[in-house]
């Protein structure tokens, strides 16, 4: 489903996470990136939370990546990590990026695919 941009606006203003919130924005103006602007803006319950193993290749994550699981060398871009799951990452070699510092150097989210 997609929202409207005045639909997420609406959403966002219910956040409580200020962090959340500059991210949803800066999103959302950004054609690209909209969908994960609408996923983060909806209810904690449509955020995923993927562990390791099920990544296996450049993705990005509307939600948190958590650490059960190993996994090869790839770029995963996500609003958050728990702290075993970004030494992971860049243990195997690959790169752990928050949502804010992807869009800053991919802004056309080239070579991404969203992990749902």
């Amino acid at each position: 489903m997609t929202k409207s941009k005045t639909k997420i606006e609406k959403q966002t203003k219910r956040k409580a996470n200020p962090e959340l919130v500059k991210t949803i924005r800066l999103l959302k103006k950004q054609k690209a990136w909209f969908e994960i602007a609408s996923i983060l803006s909806g209810s904690r319950r449509n955020k995923t939370s993927i562990n390791l193993d099920r990544i296996k290749e450049d993705v990005i994550v509307a939600g948190k990546v958590l650490s059960q699981g190993e996994i090869e060398k790839h770029k995963v871009v996500a609003f958050s990590f728990s702290e075993k799951a970004k030494e992971k990452i860049i243990k195997a070699g690959g790169k752990a990026l928050t949502i804010l510092e992807e869009l800053k150097l991919n802004p056309e989210m080239k070579g991404l695919k969203i992990l749902k």
